[in-house]
């Protein structure tokens, strides 16, 4: 099983970035879910889509703003972060699990981890 993040940068706020996480070794078998952990801070849970039937779910921080989507073909997951702001600095990891009825919401539930892709929000 890997993951691997990608499409982390500098951005000014309010722009705009797209993740990208690419599976490996396990096809459809895993819910995959983003996460992120700024500096001193826990990390945390920020979106996830349920591998069974592609509905999509958001951390209240980032709800309206993001929007996390798969191609299935690629075996790639996307999150797409507009409006960005400068609390959205972070590492960002994307992760995959069993999870819960399908769906990653919580980092306890990762069983794979990416290698983090960074994102810094500032003027």
């Amino acid at each position: 099983v890997q993951l691997q993040a990608s499409g982390g940068g500098l951005v000014q706020p309010g722009g705009s970035l797209r993740l990208s996480c690419a599976a490996s070794g396990f096809k459809n078998r895993y819910a995959i879910g983003w996460f992120r952990q700024a500096p001193g801070k826990e990390r945390e849970w920020v979106s996830c889509i349920s591998k069974s039937d592609g509905s999509t779910y958001y951390g209240d921080s980032v709800k309206g703003r993001f929007t996390i989507s798969r191609d299935n073909a690629k075996n790639t997951v996307y999150l797409q972060m507009n409006s960005l702001k400068p609390e959205d600095t972070a590492v960002y990891y994307c992760g995959a699990g069993l999870g819960i009825a399908g769906l990653l919401l919580h980092p306890s539930q990762v069983g794979y981890w990416g290698q983090g892709t960074q994102v810094t929000v500032s003027s």
